[in-house]
């Protein structure tokens, strides 16, 4: 049932060491957000939009503070778990598709069930799912065949496959034409709507932004929720 909170990052920093001592990317960093919330996170290249996006996905442990998915800390589990965690509840879109170039689109978006087994179920959601996003005509095709756009939208398409409790995305649109940035971005407003599922997009684009009811800004390693695009 929607409304309930189910992304809750407290004080949440992360620097990384060097030469010159520790180099802090965020801090202090909160956030709580409901089942069916949708969020856009912007701010300038190097101010921490990708690392706030990593962190939250469970892919990189914070410095300091917590991150909670459904009251489940994943910085708390051992890796076989976190692994099976992020695989079942986290869904993940990144700028570069990242697709395999060795399989086909509807395989692509078949390999996040490997790990528990693909299942007939499992194979007739991913060609719903393809038809959502207009690659009925594709599922057989590989990457290379693909352009961006169309690549960018069998990726959206693998991401929701597990039906994830959050979905995640890195700047889904930087490598894109206007043309298929605008067409990505309005699919994955509306493919939002439909799931049942937390959406947090980072970006630099007020284009893209625009798409999502709420909007944050990184500003001096802190969260900011902005109004009408300013802090």
């Amino acid at each position: 049932m929607w409304g309930s909170i189910l992304l809750e990052v407290e004080n949440l920093s992360k620097e990384y060491p060097t030469p010159r001592g520790p180099l802090r990317i965020l801090e202090g960093v909160d956030l709580r957000l409901e089942r069916g919330a949708a969020v856009a996170v912007m701010g300038p290249s190097g101010s921490g939009k990708s690392t706030l996006l990593y962190v939250i996905g469970a892919l990189d442990p914070p410095s300091a503070g917590t991150v909670r998915l459904d009251g489940r800390d994943p910085f708390a589990m051992k890796e076989r778990e976190l692994a099976a965690f992020r695989n079942q509840e986290i869904g993940f879109i990144f700028q570069d598709h990242c697709l395999l170039p060795q399989l086909s689109v509807i395989e692509n978006v078949l390999a996040p069930t490997l790990v528990a087994g693909t299942t007939r179920g499992d194979a007739e959601r991913a060609r719903e799912l393809l038809a959502e996003v207009g690659l009925s005509e594709r599922l057989e095709h590989r990457p290379a065949e693909l352009s961006g756009g169309e690549k960018q939208r069998a990726a959206l398409a693998r991401a929701l496959i597990r039906r994830p409790s959050l979905l995640l995305a890195d700047e889904p649109t930087g490598n894109l034409d206007q043309e298929s940035a605008a067409r990505v971005g309005a699919l994955l407003a509306e493919l939002h709507r439909r799931q049942e599922t937390i959406l947090v997009v980072v970006t630099h684009s007020p284009d893209l932004a625009a798409h999502f009811p709420v909007r944050y800004e990184l500003h001096e390693r802190k969260l900011v929720k902005t109004v009408n695009g300013e802090p």
